[in-house]
């Protein structure tokens, strides 16, 4: 079973067990020396017990001045990274897996707040090992003075258009600048190869500095770094002579590119450079001796194109590996969106790629090729593409703490997660509801040796994702459930379908625990006149196909997630749709690549959006708002509203489960749940909060 995925093949000298690499996402597991933790190292270390023929973790630094992205990344910009990352590299080889190391510079896309500032942090870190907490407590000061324009100016090829995410100033590098960074990659490979890394990975896609220096959007550079194709490719050409001449020809070097930008795709079309531009590039790469090239596409600027939220259909962008592939004759890894070890396998079949890269599969399951080359397939726990891994990312990393993942709540804390403590002693939990939360939960407890009973009144687990996955093109939503479920029922948790849990059904099976986890109900507030009206339906209801509404003219109100979905079916079956927000933005609590997803969609189909609205009243034919701004009342006409306005925690048998036991708990959404990734961790963390008996 996938013969060829389980094969090895080389890489330059570098001879790599199978086809599955890991491709880099950083996460935050670091500290501000930019040396590997021990968690850093047990979170990699996790993945090459798990069969990953390849590791390329997170991107890591080439010099502490100007080239940071977070303040808790690797680094490899001073000699005493070499002995560190020795370790780092030992962990990873035992396991008999392959380290390479992506050579990192954001460029426009840094933090100015980090620009100069780590020479001076570091020496203080070394010296008193409490100071990033008190920094990271200032971090709304330091993007206050970011947004100020107050910070140093991170470095770009060119002063140009700012990027959708990262620097609020760039400056143009001077051609002393541009030389120097080209040293700073060329001794962090150096240091690599001294420290055991197997190989090294230059960054230059997704928009960070490599990539500038390559797109004529973000280099009009008028010396030799900038204009024709082949100054653009300077820079780079650069880097990889230098490492070649100093670590010599025979040391595997891998680059990572964009091989199309995705402007025209994302509404941009003219900006940029596109797959002729990709394939040219690759072929230069090659020219100049490089063993491999990773294939990727976008930039911040055209960010769902490379970091796919649910709704893109898996292997959506292989065409630009297989392009590559054709021009070039060494080795092409590329991530294409991959979900399942039979996509894998048929895209190294068909010649797409030579290599199978993911990161997220194995943020996800870290076991994922294990379980694959055992022929396991069914066990591996899927990622749906919700984007909690980078929202999460985003957040925490200003406040010093890693990313998650939605479905994996060992991320960053392996050896607990792995070894959990055996301390249930058979004592019987109940589980109220199965959803995501209840089904998290349940797992956490059975493997903790508890005993678990999942109650469940309707006949099927999955709670609001049941709903949120009937959305348009978010079936994959429901593949959490899915293997929630295989994993509950391996481990023997057991499930009482069509049951409504009472206090007194519960008591029967005398449980030392409880945990609420029985979702929520969507709002539908009473003080706003008409409410209860027959053309007034929930967004729940239209997504279930319990409602299906004849409408010419729908208003939705309100703009969260829920709120796009159900809008987009509406348009989708023929009527013209508005969606009222009070917020003074679309979707002001979402994450903006779910935004975007939607809006990409929603916008041809003619959906219009109303902002700084509250609905004060339904009335036969047409909406009562009211302008959050001035206060004056505006009518509009519709046979059909539509509530998305949050739901309320379905917490009515909470106070009676207080008599049933001492150890009660309300989970996900009955507890203080939102996304399924926070469901799920509240859900967890209450799990392994419950006492031992």
């Amino acid at each position: 079973m996938y013969d060829l995925m389980f094969s090895p093949m080389r890489i330059g000298t570098m001879e790599v067990k199978n086809r599955v690499v890991m491709n880099a996402a950083e996460f935050s597991l670091g500290q501000v020396s930019g040396e590997p933790t021990e968690r850093l190292m047990d979170y990699y270390e996790e993945r090459a017990k798990g069969g990953v023929g390849l590791i390329i973790p997170g991107i890591c630094r080439i010099n502490d001045m100007g080239a940071a992205s977070t303040f808790t990344q690797l680094s490899m910009s001073m000699d005493r990274h070499i002995e560190p990352m020795r370790e780092f590299a030992r962990r990873i080889h035992r396991h008999g897996a392959k380290l390479c190391i992506q050579l990192h510079h954001p460029g426009r896309q840094g933090y100015a707040s980090a620009i100069n500032s780590l020479p001076l942090v570091i020496p203080l870190v070394d010296r008193f090992p409490a100071l990033p907490d008190l920094l990271f407590k200032s971090t709304p000061l330091l993007l206050g003075m970011e947004a100020k324009k107050l910070c140093f100016s991170t470095q770009a090829p060119s002063k140009g258009p700012l990027s959708a995410h990262g620097a609020t100033r760039v400056h143009a590098m001077s051609h002393r600048e541009v030389k120097s960074v080209i040293r700073d990659y060329i001794n962090a490979a150096v240091r690599c190869k001294k420290a055991g890394v197997d190989a090294v990975e230059l960054h230059g896609t997704h928009g960070y500095l490599i990539h500038q220096f390559l797109s004529p959007n973000t280099n009009r550079r008028t010396d030799e770094y900038g204009g024709s194709f082949e100054n653009r490719l300077r820079f780079l050409k650069e880097i990889v002579e230098g490492i070649k001449a100093e670590c010599g020809a025979d040391y595997p070097l891998i680059v990572r590119m964009t091989a199309d930008e995705m402007y025209a795709r994302a509404g941009m079309p003219g900006k940029g450079y596109t797959l002729e531009t990709g394939v040219k590039i690759a072929k230069a790469l090659e020219a100049l001796g490089v063993d491999a090239i990773d294939v990727s596409s976008a930039c911040y600027d055209t960010y769902n194109y490379w970091l796919e939220p649910t709704s893109f259909t898996p292997g959506w962008r292989a065409y630009l590996a297989k392009e590559i592939k054709a021009a070039v004759k060494i080795p092409v890894i590329a991530a294409n969106y991959i979900r399942s070890p039979e996509q894998a396998e048929r895209q190294l079949e068909e010649g797409v790629q030579d290599f199978v890269g993911s990161a997220r599969n194995f943020i996800c399951d870290p076991h994922w090729a294990k379980k694959a080359q055992e022929g396991q397939p069914e066990t591996i726990r899927r990622c749906i593409g919700c984007l909690h891994c980078i929202d999460s990312f985003i957040s925490n990393a200003m406040v010093g703490k890693p990313g998650e993942c939605a479905l994996n709540m060992g991320v960053g804390e392996e050896r607990a997660y792995y070894a959990p403590a055996q301390d249930g002693k058979n004592r019987p939990v109940a589980v109220i509801g199965a959803g995501p939360a209840g089904l998290t939960a349940a797992v956490a407890l059975q493997r903790r040796g508890f005993q678990v009973t999942v109650f469940e009144k309707n006949d099927r687990p999955g709670g609001q994702v049941i709903t949120a996955a009937a959305g348009h093109l978010k079936d994959k939503l429901y593949w959490c459930i899915e293997d929630l479920m295989t994993e509950a029922k391996a481990l023997g948790v057991t499930f009482r379908f069509g049951e409504e849990a009472t206090a007194e059904t519960v008591k029967a099976i005398s449980p030392y625990a409880v945990f609420l986890a029985a979702g929520a109900t969507p709002v539908r507030p009473g003080s706003i006149p008409g409410i209860d009206n027959e053309n007034v339906y929930t967004a729940a209801e239209i997504l279930d196909g319990k409602a299906k509404p004849e409408a010419k003219r729908a208003a939705v109100i309100g703009s969260g997630l829920t709120g796009l979905e159900v809008a987009e079916v509406l348009a989708m079956n023929g009527a013209k749709v508005t969606v009222i927000e009070m917020a003074d933005q679309i979707a002001p609590k979402a994450w903006f690549q779910h935004v975007d997803d939607s809006m990409a969609r929603l916008r041809p189909l003619g959906v219009t959006v109303h902002t700084g609205a509250a609905l004060k009243a339904v009335e036969a034919d047409r909406i009562l708002l009211e302008d959050t701004k001035t206060g004056d009342a505006v009518h509009r006409p519709c046979d059909a509203v539509v509530l998305a306005m949050g739901v309320r925690p379905n917490t009515a048998l909470l106070e009676d489960l207080k008599t049933v036991c001492a150890n009660v708990y309300a989970v996900g959404d009955a507890g203080k749940g939102g996304s399924i990734g926070k469901a799920n961790h509240n859900a967890y963390n209450a799990a392994m909060r419950l006492p031992a008996p």
